[in-house]
C-alpha cells in the first residue's frame, strides 16, 4: 500500500497533493508546523475518500523533527514510500540590501537546509542500499531559482536553487537504488502565500494570462511520483504557465 508523506502538507500545494493522493489510493501523512486546525481537515479530506491519514507536527527546518516525522508517519501508516517536501518560507518581501538577517536564515534552514534534511531521510528509508523497498520523492522548488526574485525575495530564490542542485545530484546517487527524486517548478499560484493585490497586479503579465491553481501543482505531482513516470529522474518540471 503506498504511503505518502507530505511536508508542510496542511495549506495550500501541499493540501492540494495530499487530497488529490487519497483520490490516487494513497494514505497520506500530512505534516504541519503551527496551523493545526489547517492539517485535521485535510486529515478528515483525506479519510472521507476511504484512505487512512494522520497529522503530525514538527518544524522542518529541524533535524530532530524531520526524524521524528518520518519515524511517526511510519508507524502510523506502514513504511514512507512516497514523500513530498513542499515546506517552504520566503519572509516580506523587499529588495536583497533591505531584508533582515532573520528573514534570509529562515528561508535557508527550511528552504535548503531542511531540504537536504529531509532529502536525506527519505533516501535513508527508501533506498535499496539501506534496505528499503525504493520510492519516489517530489522536492518543490520555485520559478523564482530561474528569474532571481528581484526586488521581492532574491533570498528565496537562492534557497529554491540549491533545491535544484541536490534534485540533480541525489537522482543520479540513487538511481539504481530503487528511488525517483524529482522537482517541479511552479510559477504564480494562487495560495494564501501571495501577498494583497500580487495576483491581480502580476497574473496578467503570465503567458497564460492567469496564476495557476494548486490542484494544477498538484497534478503534475502526482504524475512524478506515480508509476506512470518510472523512467523520469532527476527532471525539474515548470508549472508556470509559460513563464
Amino acid at each position: 500500500m503506498p504511503v505518502l508523506l507530505v511536508a508542510g502538507g496542511s495549506r495550500g500545494i501541499g493540501a492540494a497533493t495530499a487530497r488529490l493522493a487519497a483520490k490516487s489510493g494513497y494514505d497520506v501523512a500530512v505534516n504541519y508546523v503551527a496551523n493545526a486546525g489547517a492539517a485535521s481537515g485535510v486529515v478528515k479530506a483525506v479519510e472521507a475518500l476511504g484512505r487512512r491519514a494522520v497529522a503530525i507536527k514538527g518544524d522542518m527546518g529541524k533535524e530532530a523533527d524531520i526524524e521524528r516525522v518520518f519515524d511517526q508517519a511510519a508507524n502510523t501508516l506502514g513504511a514512507v514510500t512516497h514523500f513530498v517536501h513542499s515546506s517552504g518560507v520566503i519572509g516580506p518581501f523587499s529588495r536583497l540590501d533591505e531584508a533582515s538577517t532573520e528573514t534570509m536564515r529562515a528561508a535557508v534552514d527550511v528552504n535548503t537546509l531542511g531540504a537536504l534534511l529531509c532529502l536525506r531521510a527519505a533516501i535513508r528509508r527508501m533506498s535499496t542500499r539501506h534496505g528499503g523497498k525504493g520510492g519516489s520523492i517530489v522536492m518543490l522548488s520555485s520559478m523564482a531559482a530561474s528569474i532571481g526574485g528581484a526586488n521581492e525575495c532574491i533570498w528565496y530564490a537562492a534557497s529554491k536553487g540549491a533545491v535544484d542542485s541536490m534534485v540533480i545530484g541525489a537522482s543520479r546517487e540513487v538511481a539504481k537504488e530503487g528511488v525517483r527524486i524529482n522537482a517541479i517548478s511552479p510559477g504564480m499560484i494562487d495560495t494564501d502565500i501571495q501577498p494583497p493585490g500580487r495576483l491581480e497586479k502580476l497574473g496578467p503579465m503570465i503567458p497564460m494570462g492567469r496564476a495557476g491553481t494548486a490542484e494544477e501543482v498538484a497534478d503534475a505531482i502526482l504524475y512524478l511520483l506515480s508509476d506512470a513516470a518510472g523512467y523520469v529522474t532527476g527532471t525539474n518540471l515548470r508549472v508556470s504557465g509559460g513563464r
